[in-house]
């Protein structure tokens, strides 16, 4: 299984990305997908999360600004990013909890990340 994920880049504060991530593999189910985020010197955080019935939940830093969203039948998810902030710099994680053919569990899986710099 493996998590592509792409879209990020230099931006100018107020400006807008949208990221996206791809599943794929011998996927049986996938549960949630979302992204986190790691700036430097921090912690890994939730930025938002989707699950199979389309329920979201947003970290309260990015609600009203960034959009997540996903297509259950190519297995992908987006996050549309507006009005951006400098404090929203970071590496962005996409993450599945899903299930292979070959296994009976849900597991983590993770993207390789990917780098947005919200700056002037």
């Amino acid at each position: 299984v493996q998590l592509q994920a792409s879209g990020g880049g230099l931006v100018q504060p107020g400006g807008s990305l949208r990221l996206s991530c791809a599943a794929s593999g011998s996927i049986f189910s996938i549960n949630h997908m979302g992204w986190y985020r790691q700036a430097p010197g921090k912690q890994r955080e939730l930025v938002a999360v989707i699950i199979s019935l389309g329920r979201t939940n947003y970290a309260d830093s990015v609600k009203g600004r960034f959009t997540i969203s996903r297509d259950n039948a190519k297995n992908t998810v987006d996050l549309q990013m507006n009005s951006l902030k400098p404090a929203d710099t970071a590496v962005y994680y996409c993450n599945a909890l899903l299930r292979t053919y070959s296994s009976s569990q849900f597991s983590d899986y993770w993207g390789q990340g990917t780098l947005v710099t919200v700056s002037s």
